[in-house]
C-alpha cells in the first residue's frame, strides 16, 4: 500500500509502498477514506513523543472502512463506516469499564504507537470499545475531523471545563481544536474572545461567532491578556490553550479570572527539561487547570447528536482536501504553516 513514511526524528517524509498491516485480535483494518493533518502529527515527526519509533507512518484522526476483521471482534463487520478517536483504549482496565478510555494506561494511538492512516490501510486495536459508526449523512472528510480536534475541543469545553451559557471563554490558537472549540462554546450559548496570529484564522472564528478576535502578533499589540482583560473584565471563566507553547499556556491562564479555568489542549514541548507556565497566577487566584486528552468512543453520542440535529457542523471547518504527496510535504512545516480550518488527506489522490 501507499504511505506516508517519516525515516528519522525531523526526517523528510516520503510516500512510499509498504507491507499493509493485519488486523490485531480484536481489532480491524480500514481502508482510509479520509484523514485529518493536526499539530500533533507534527510532533510526532519532530520526535516529541517517545512512543513514536522510526522510521514511522504518522496519521491518527481518521475516517474510513472496514475491510479485515481480527479474532473477538463482535459489534462491526466489513464494510462498515467507522471513525476513531485517536486515544483507542485497550478495553479490558477499569478506566475503559468506566468510559474513560482516553486515559486508559495501556492505549494504543494510530499515528504514535503503531502506524497510522496517513496511508490507504491502517489497523486499529479493541474495536468493540473503540470504533464509532459513522452516519449515513456524515461524510468522509467530516467524520475525519472528529477523531482528534473537533472531539478534543468537544471534551475541553463541554467535559472538563464545563463551560455555560452565558460564561466568557478565551480560545488561543483558531487552528482546527480551536475553531472547534469556538462552535461548541456557541453552541452551548457563551460568549467567545479567539486569539491566533493569523487573520485569516481569525476571520473564520468571526464566521463561527466569535465575539471578539485578537491577533496575537501587531494589530491588537503584545500582551493578549491585557487585551482580553479589557474586552472581559475581571477575566474569562475559561480559556483553552490550542496551541501548546509557553507564550499560548501563559496567555490562557493570565487571560483568566479568578477561580478561572483553563483547558490546556495543545502538547507543551519540553524547553530546558520542563515548559514554564505561570503558576504564581494558577495559585493566587485559585485557578483550575484541566488536562484535556481527546475523547472516548463512550462520549460521542452526545456530540454526534448535536451534529445531527445541526447545532454542531464541523463541515465548516474543513479548508481543504489534499493527497498523500502534498501532505508529505507539508508534515514538516505544519507549525508554521498559514491554515484557516482543517487540512484533510485523501489518501486515494
Amino acid at each position: 500500500m501507499r504511505a506516508i513514511v517519516i525515516p528519522r526524528a525531523g526526517g523528510r517524509p516520503t510516500v512510499e509502498e509498504v507491507a499493509p498491516p493485519t488486523a490485531p485480535p480484536g481489532g480491524v483494518v480500514v481502508r482510509v477514506a479520509a484523514t485529518g493533518v493536526c499539530r500533533s502529527d507534527w510532533h510526532a515527526w519532530a520526535g516529541h513523543d517517545d512512543d513514536v519509533a522510526f522510521p514511522h507512518v504518522p496519521g491518527h484522526e481518521l475516517a474510513g472502512t472496514v475491510v479485515e476483521l481480527g479474532a473477538g471482534v463482535a459489534r462491526w463487520r466489513v464494510g462498515d463506516r467507522v471513525t476513531v478517536p485517536f486515544v483507542c483504549g485497550c478495553g479490558d482496565c477499569e478506566w475503559c469499564a468506566s468510559g474513560n478510555a482516553q486515559v486508559c494506561p495501556d492505549q494504543q494511538q494510530p499515528g504514535f504507537t503503531h502506524g497510522g492512516s496517513f496511508a490507504e490501510l491502517v489497523a486499529l486495536h479493541a474495536a468493540d470499545t473503540n470504533l464509532v459508526a459513522i452516519p449515513d449523512d456524515v461524510d468522509d472528510a467530516t467524520a475525519a475531523s472528529l477523531g482528534c480536534r473537533f472531539a478534543t475541543a468537544y471534551r475541553a469545553v463541554v467535559g472538563r471545563a464545563a463551560l455555560r451559557a452565558g460564561e466568557w471563554i478565551v480560545v488561543v490558537g483558531a487552528g482546527g481544536v480551536g475553531l472547534s472549540a469556538v462552535m461548541i462554546a456557541r453552541a452551548v450559548g457563551a460568549h467567545v474572545v479567539a486569539v491566533d496570529r493569523n487573520p485569516e484564522a481569525l476571520a473564520v472564528a468571526a464566521g463561527l461567532g466569535a465575539d471578539h478576535t485578537l491577533l496575537a502578533d501587531g494589530a491588537d499589540g503584545g500582551d493578549v491578556a491585557a487585551a482580553v482583560h479589557d474586552l472581559v473584565p475581571g477575566g474569562a471563566h475559561v480559556a483553552v490553550d490550542a496551541v501548546g507553547s509557553e507564550q499560548t499556556c501563559a496567555d490562557a491562564v493570565l487571560s483568566l479570572r479568578r477561580r478561572g479555568r483553563l483547558a490546556q489542549v495543545g502538547l507543551l514541548p519540553p524547553v530546558e527539561g520542563h515548559p514554564r507556565v505561570p503558576m504564581a497566577r494558577v495559585i493566587g487566584w485559585e485557578l483550575d487547570v484541566l488536562g484535556s486528552h481527546g475523547m472516548a468512543a463512550a462520549d460521542y453520542p452526545g456530540m454526534m447528536g448535536l451534529i445531527a440535529d445541526g447545532a454542531l457542523q464541523p463541515q465548516l471547518l474543513v479548508e481543504r482536501v489534499i493527497g498523500l504527496d502534498e501532505a508529505a510535504a507539508l508534515l514538516p512545516r505544519f507549525d508554521r504553516a498559514t491554515v484557516a480550518g482543517m487540512t484533510i488527506v485523501d489518501p486515494t489522490r
